[in-house]
């Protein structure tokens, strides 16, 4: 699924083929030889295992502390299949859905200043969508609202693969689903879900979504290396792996470059370009009970299993994913009770896992798109093996 890959292929497992050359950005830092090494390893056998079968030429990732000790980043590959740059760290990606919490923090944000409450129906915000008025903002940040999906929609996909330049409007977007049915109130992903909330947002804070992101998120956290097509730097493109899709809903786009900033398709469900070390940055913030008063840091996380549609307090092996509001909880084979999302464009997928026990966070990226078949939490658990192994501090709990 498009904009989301959460439940596709959560598991975790080794790879274990040789490897080729890489990167490590960031002469800067010094961390463990010997693990840095490992991870090298990883990313070379990754590259090298699920490269020309997924069609990706650069594999990232980023692993951070809770505490000061210099954050781990290495690349492995080039920015173009087939040659162009060596990968850096300093490479910018489509972050999919990961954009998702940005779009339902600035909701509990607006609602701690009083200007919405998430008990709110559609009819009071947008009431251009009669059909859907009963529908809380909850239920949209929850994906339990059973407004049909825009990206699921032939129409949408077609007109995509026709020009993946295309400039989508909201509006535009929006027709693909006005006038068909509402599902029923259970958990069902959709990315429709997430342009009403940017809708609400715009409402609520009488801005646009752009300078929202800038101003309570971008500005005050530092991230210089994240922005929403097309307010995005002049040189962001160039930063960019080159996207690729190995979709088959774009059959003339297979194994093909997309636009790098072709994100206006997106926008408040997944239309974020950011780098590892910016992303890691506002996880830290965001787990770490930074950007919400203690009220809305429960709402975040409180969670509806993607399994069963019902409240749960926690996960478990047999109830092993819990959706939150643009955040996912997440019993992993391999790390335990994570935090933890997978996003996907038509070209890109970045994967971040948070362990709250150790506030370690992984963060892996790769430079195409795939159906079925996704093995990027693969590489997450291989990096979490890899630590485990060398019995890094980093896995071992805080001290409270």
């Amino acid at each position: 699924m498009v904009l989301a890959t959460v439940t596709a292929a959560l598991v975790s497992g080794m790879t274990t083929v040789s490897g080729r050359g890489l990167g490590v950005a960031n002469a800067e830092e010094r961390p463990s030889r010997s693990v840095t090494a490992s991870l090298r390893s990883d990313l070379e056998k990754y590259l090298d295992a699920q490269g020309t079968k997924d069609h990706f030429s650069a594999v990232s990732l980023r692993v951070t502390y809770a505490d000061q000790r210099p954050d781990i980043s290495a690349s492995a590959g080039t920015t173009r299949y087939g040659g162009g740059r060596p990968a850096t760290g300093k490479v910018l990606y489509q972050i999919g859905s990961n954009s998702k919490a940005f779009t339902s923090v600035l909701l509990l944000q607006l609602e701690a200043e009083g200007k919405l409450s998430l008990r709110d129906k559609l009819g009071k915000w947008l009431p251009q969508y009669p059909a859907w008025r009963d529908v809380t903002i909850k239920q949209l940040l929850s994906m339990t609202s059973g407004i049909p999906g825009y990206t699921e929609q032939s129409a949408f996909l077609k007109d995509f693969d026709a020009d993946p330049s295309t400039h989508f409007t909201l509006e535009r977007l929006m027709s693909y689903v006005e006038g068909l049915p509402l599902g029923p109130a259970k958990y069902e992903y959709s990315n429709t879900n997430y342009l009403l909330a940017q809708m609400i947002v715009e409402r609520a804070s009488h801005d646009t979504y752009s300078d929202q992101l800038a101003e309570r998120f971008i500005e005050p956290l530092g991230l210089n290396d994240t922005c929403l097509p097309p307010d995005c730097p002049p040189d962001t493109a160039s930063r960019m792996a080159t996207p690729y899709s190995t979709h088959s809903v774009l059959p003339k786009h297979f194994n093909k470059p997309l636009p790098p900033l072709g994100l206006s398709w997106a926008q408040g469900a997944g239309g974020l370009v950011s780098s590892l070390k910016d992303m890691t940055t506002w996880d830290r913030a965001l787990y770490g009970g930074r950007l919400l008063p203690a009220a809305q840091q429960r709402e975040l996380k409180s969670l509806v299993s993607m399994k069963t549609s019902k409240p749960i307090k926690t996960v478990t092996a047999d109830d092993p994913a819990g959706f939150g509001l643009g955040v996912v909880k997440y019993a992993h084979p391999v790390a335990g009770t994570v935090w933890f999302y997978e996003g996907a464009t038509f070209g890109h997928r970045v994967l971040h896992m948070y362990l709250p026990k150790s506030g370690t966070i992984i963060a892996v990226a790769v430079n195409s798109a795939v159906g079925e078949d996704d093995t990027l939490p693969d590489l997450a658990g291989t990096v979490y093996k890899t630590l485990s192994a060398h019995k890094a501090k980093a896995l071992a709990p805080r001290q409270r």
